[in-house]
C-alpha cells in the first residue's frame, strides 16, 4: 500500500450544518472509534478496495464494514471525485442491511449532489 490517499474521507454536511456520522460516531467508545476510523482509512488509502472492509450496495452508495467487539457497525459513503462522502453510520442488527438505512444515506446522497449543482 503507497502512503498516498487515492480518496478523502469527508462528513455529509446537513442544511443545518450537522455532520450526521460525526454525530454518531460520537456517541460510541473511543476504541470503537478508532476501529471504525481505521477501516476508513483502509478505504481512503486502498480504493478500490473489496470484502472484508468495503462493499458496493448499488446507486452509487459503498459500505465500510466494521466488525466491534459484540457489534456490527456500517458507514455509508458514496464517492465524489476524489472524495468518500460519508452519508450515514449505524449499527447493524440483521444480516441484510435495512432498507431505512439505505434509504436515509440516499436521500443524503441526492442532497449532497443537489447543493453541489446549485452552488456551481
Amino acid at each position: 500500500m503507497d502512503n498516498v490517499k487515492k480518496i478523502k474521507a469527508s462528513f455529509f454536511k446537513t442544511d443545518s450544518g450537522k455532520e450526521p456520522v460525526r454525530d454518531w460516531l460520537m456517541t460510541l467508545s473511543k476504541e470503537d472509534r478508532q476501529k471504525i476510523g481505521e477501516d476508513i482509512k483502509t478505504v481512503e488509502f486502498g480504493f478500490p478496495i473489496g470484502m472484508p472492509t468495503c462493499r458496493p450496495m448499488g446507486k452509487g452508495l459503498y459500505e465500510v464494514r466494521t466488525n466491534l467487539e459484540n457489534t456490527i457497525t456500517r458507514v455509508l459513503f458514496f464517492i465524489e471525485g476524489e472524495q468518500m462522502i460519508l452519508l450515514h453510520g449505524f449499527m447493524k442488527k440483521t444480516q441484510k442491511t435495512p432498507k431505512e438505512e439505505l434509504d436515509l444515506a440516499l436521500k443524503r446522497q441526492s442532497e449532497f449532489k443537489n447543493k453541489s449543482r446549485s452552488e456551481k
